[in-house]
C-alpha cells in the first residue's frame, strides 16, 4: 500500500476533525440582562398606566376660600333641604338599642368614626357636616382629600381632626383614626371602641352612632359623585336641586337630620319639619 493511500485511511482510535467550527453561544450575561430589561419594561408600562388613570391632586383652597366654603355648606337655607327630601341617598340608618350615648356636656351624642384616607368617609362627611350644622356650630374644620393611592382617589372633603362642635341640643365627636397616608391619627376611647365593636362588628368606616338610638355604616352615596371635582365645584352644584351632587349630599343630610331629630324630640321645629318627620318613618 502506498504512503498516499495510507494517509487517506481512517486510523482506528482516532476521531475526525470537525468540518465546520462550532458556533459560540451567547455570553452568560445576556440572560440576566434580558430579564432585567423585560421587568423594567413592565414596571414602566404600569407606571405610565397609573399616571394616565390616577386623577391629579386637586389644589387645596386658600384659607379665605376654605372659610367661605365652610360657611356656605354650614348655612344652607331650609328651602334647599325641603326641595330635595331623600333625593338619591341610600338609607343606611338602622335602629339600635342600648343606654343613651352621651357626650362631654351630657347631651345625646353623635359619634363619627372614620379616616382621612377613606373615600367613603370623604363622601359621608359632606352631609354629616351639613346636617349637624342645623343643630349647632363647627369650628376648626379644614379641607382635605382622600388618599391618592386607593379607589376614588383624591375625593374632596373636610376633616374633623381639629374640629370643635357646640350645640344646645346634642354633642358630637368626630374621630379620624388615620390620616391620608393611613398612619394612626386619633384614638378611640375604650368606651368608644366598645361601642364601635358592638354596633359594627365588622368595624367598617365610616360609622355613625346617633346616641345609640340609630347607627349607620358606609356612605349613603358613591364617592364617584365627587370624582375630579374641586371643593368649590361641589358647593356650586349644591345650589342646584337637580344636580347629582345636590340630590346625593343634601338627600343624605336630610336622612341624618331625621335621625338627629329623633334624638332631640324633634327640636328645633324649624329643622325637624314635616318633611323630616316623614323621613323618620323610613328609619325602621
Amino acid at each position: 500500500m502506498s504512503s498516499k493511500k495510507k494517509r487517506n485511511q481512517i486510523q482506528p482510535g482516532r476521531s475526525l476533525r470537525p468540518v465546520r467550527k462550532a458556533v459560540a453561544g451567547p455570553p452568560v450575561w445576556v440572560g440576566p440582562v434580558a430579564v432585567t430589561a423585560f421587568v423594567a419594561l413592565v414596571i414602566g408600562a404600569f407606571l405610565l398606566y397609573r399616571w394616565y388613570t390616577t386623577p391629579l391632586p386637586i389644589p387645596s383652597p386658600s384659607p379665605d376660600s376654605e372659610a367661605a366654603l365652610i360657611h356656605t355648606i354650614t348655612t344652607l337655607p331650609t328651602s334647599q333641604f325641603e326641595a330635595i327630601g331623600q333625593g338619591s341617598a341610600n338609607n343606611l340608618i338602622k335602629p339600635a338599642t342600648g343606654t343613651v350615648l352621651t357626650g362631654a356636656t351630657g347631651k345625646p351624642q353623635v359619634l363619627y368614626i372614620g379616616g382621612e384616607f377613606c373615600p367613603f368617609c370623604a363622601a359621608q362627611r359632606w352631609p354629616l357636616i351639613i346636617a349637624l350644622s342645623r343643630f349647632g356650630t363647627f369650628t376648626g374644620l379644614s379641607a382635605t382629600a382622600s388618599s391618592d393611592s386607593i379607589e376614588f382617589p383624591n375625593t374632596p372633603t373636610f376633616t374633623f381632626r381639629t374640629a370643635k362642635y357646640t350645640s344646645q341640643y346634642i354633642d358630637f365627636r368626630g374621630v379620624e383614626t388615620s390620616d391620608r397616608s393611613q398612619q394612626p391619627l386619633m384614638a378611640l376611647t375604650p368606651a368608644e371602641d366598645q361601642t364601635f365593636g358592638k354596633y359594627n362588628p365588622g368595624r367598617t368606616i365610616p360609622f355613625i352612632d346617633f346616641g345609640n338610638k340609630y347607627t349607620s355604616a358606609g356612605a349613603m352615596y358613591s364617592p364617584d359623585v365627587l370624582a375630579g371635582q374641586s371643593w368649590q365645584a361641589v358647593v356650586d352644584e349644591l345650589k342646584d336641586p337637580s344636580s347629582n351632587q345636590s340630590k346625593a349630599i343634601i338627600g343624605s343630610a336630610n336622612l341624618i337630620t331625621a335621625a338627629i331629630c329623633q334624638m332631640t324630640s324633634n327640636q328645633p321645629s324649624t329643622v325637624c319639619t314635616p318633611m323630616i318627620q316623614d323621613l323618620q318613618k323610613k328609619l325602621v
